[in-house]
Formats: C-alpha cells, structure tokens, sequence
C-alpha cells in the first residue's frame, strides 16, 4: 500500500518536517493496526485448529457423543473466535481514531 511508500519518501528540504512527520504519523498508524489485527488473529487461528482437531479426535474414539462434542465445540471455537474479533476492533481504532 501507501504506506511503505510514505516511510522511504525524504522530505525535500527541512520546511517539509511538518508534513514528513504527519506523514510519518499516518504510516505507523496503518501499520500498528495491521500488526495489531495480524499478531490478533495468530492465537484464535492456532486454538480454533487445536479444538477442530480434538472434536474430531473425540468423535472418532466415541461416535455416539457427536452431539455434546459439538456443541462444546462450537462454543469454544465463538469463545475464541471474538478474541480475533476484539483484535480486528482495536485495530480499526488504531487506524481511524487515533
């Protein structure tokens, strides 16, 4: 995007500080919210494949509890998946608020 753009750009002469420092201002701002929502989602990524891969580990030692397992299931993975959501909100207020 823009932003990588904006930090290799050198201001023309030292009256430009002000807009190279906005401009500075602007870059990190993009790329703190773009860390912060990809760091955000590492964790609800790797716990949702560990639940994924322990349901149907459960199912298939003892099939005829499929339906507790899922449902214990997919309320772990909606637990885990707001975190990524919580993420993604601090990451909006970091591009577009502060």
């Amino acid at each position: 995007m823009f932003g990588l753009e904006v930090l290799l750009s050198v201001p023309a002469a030292v009256g430009d500080a002000a807009v190279a420092a906005a401009q500075y201002s602007d870059a990190f701002k993009w790329l703190a919210a773009g860390l912060a929502v990809g760091l955000g989602m590492i964790g609800p990524g790797i716990g949702i494949g560990i639940l994924g891969a322990g349901a149907l580990n459960a199912i298939g030692r003892n099939p005829e509890a499929r339906g507790p397992i899922l449902q214990n299931m997919i309320l772990a993975i909606a637990f885990a998946e707001a975190l990524g959501i919580y993420a993604l909100i601090v990451a909006v207020i970091l591009a577009f608020v502060v």
